[in-house]
């Protein structure tokens, strides 16, 4: 891959500060308090789930221009899950939740949104590794 843009990012743990090297971040991180934690910060999850609904809306909007769709009403909610896993760790889950349209209710959004997660770079990264549950509302 020829990198086009890279994002540096700097953090000390689950409760300190995350900063990025342009300084555009800066930002507490903390516990949530279904995790114990105070909550007085955002998360890993919630960077995770901004960044991936900021990315599919985008890939949606490319994969929507390719095809003429109008999604300019559109929007795009990542719903992400931390839980134990079967080996004593955690893991991660995602549900993809799309506003569309009317006219994209029913067959035509859900073929929309398996080509949004076939075309975007968030999901081509957690494909096999976390379940991404795609939904159109």
């Amino acid at each position: 891959m020829d990198a086009l843009y890279t994002a540096v990012a700097t953090a000390n743990g689950r409760e300190g500060r995350t900063v990025s090297s342009d300084g555009q971040v800066d930002l507490p991180l903390a516990f949530p308090p279904a995790l114990g934690g105070n909550g007085q910060g955002t998360n890993p999850e919630q960077l995770f789930a901004a960044g991936y609904a900021a990315c599919f809306a985008s890939a949606m909007g490319a994969v929507a221009r390719q095809e003429k769709i109008d999604v300019s009403e559109a929007s795009v909610t990542a719903e992400v899950s931390i839980g134990k896993d079967d080996d004593g760790g955690f893991a991660l889950a995602v549900v993809m939740r799309a506003e569309l349209p009317e006219h994209l209710q029913g067959e035509a959004g859900r073929a929309l949104l398996e080509k949004t997660h076939a075309y975007c770079p968030y999901s081509k990264a957690t494909r096999g590794n976390i379940p991404v549950e795609l939904v159109v509302e």
